[in-house]
């Protein structure tokens, strides 16, 4: 009998449905629809109030969630965003993730990793998903400025939500939502302390943005520049046996 699990196991029901509308999403569509309504039916202003309706079914399509069909392979790190591979670099993580925050939980070392940045559009899903299953260990949020998410600089002056994830082998993965020129907050589902799975929904970002990936130490980009990835879907890395026994000694 089918049921809940899609797999490569030919496990699970898979239908075409309309994606649903995330609740964080449905007020924004609906404040929308309803000036758009006053323009339309109250002022008579179709001149305004069509363009309007056609922006609110937009702010829907926005904060659509569709579902995702997670690779489920422990050597995999997926894309916690959809969206534009917009930059590769060899950068050494933010301070943020590296210092000791007072936890008994150590962060990421002070040392060159490879980043993959994600550009997000006003087009893409903007739900973002933790690319490893594991232990939250640290969320943390700066605010900042609003510069062109698709700017290296970006990574240090935007707003910014840092968040540090441990699996149970001890291999630690920091990542970064960066607020963009039109986003103008990060909505995080997530707190220290949660134990997510990998392709779980950990936050969002309204309207445009960019996720920064800092990989394990030793493990190289699967993706290319420019190319499209999928979130919870497409793999970014894939972790080799060093790097898995550098976790666990760690």
């Amino acid at each position: 009998m089918p049921g809940d699990l899609l797999d490569n196991r030919g496990r699970g029901d898979a239908r075409w449905s309309w994606p649903p509308i995330h609740p964080e999403g449905r007020k924004f569509g609906i404040i929308a629809v309803i000036v758009s309504l006053v323009f339309l039916l109250g002022l008579d202003w179709e001149i305004i109030g069509w363009p309007l309706l056609l922006l609110s079914l937009g702010v829907f399509a926005f904060f659509r969630d569709p579902q995702r069909v997670v690779p489920q392979d422990d050597r995999f790190i997926v894309a916690p965003a959809d969206g534009l591979v917009s930059l590769i670099a060899e950068v050494e993580p933010p301070a943020e993730l590296i210092v000791d925050d007072g936890s008994e939980h150590a962060g990421l070392e002070a040392a060159k990793v490879t980043r993959i940045s994600i550009f997000m559009s006003v087009f893409d899903v903007h739900i973002n998903r933790t690319p490893i299953a594991g232990t939250i260990r640290r969320v943390v949020y700066i605010p900042g400025s609003f510069v062109d998410a698709g700017l290296d600089k970006a990574s240090e002056e935007n707003e910014r939500q840092h968040i540090l994830v441990e699996r149970t082998d001890g291999l630690k993965l920091g990542f970064t939502q960066i607020a963009g020129l039109v986003a103008r907050r990060i909505v995080p589902f997530v707190k220290p302390g949660d134990t997510v799975g990998v392709g779980q929904r950990i936050g969002l970002i309204r309207f445009g943005s960019r996720v920064d990936v800092y990989l394990p130490a030793g493990t190289d980009s699967k993706v290319l520049l420019g190319q499209k990835v999928i979130a919870g879907e497409t793999v970014l890395a894939e972790i080799g046996t060093q790097t898995l026994i550098e976790g666990v000694s760690q």
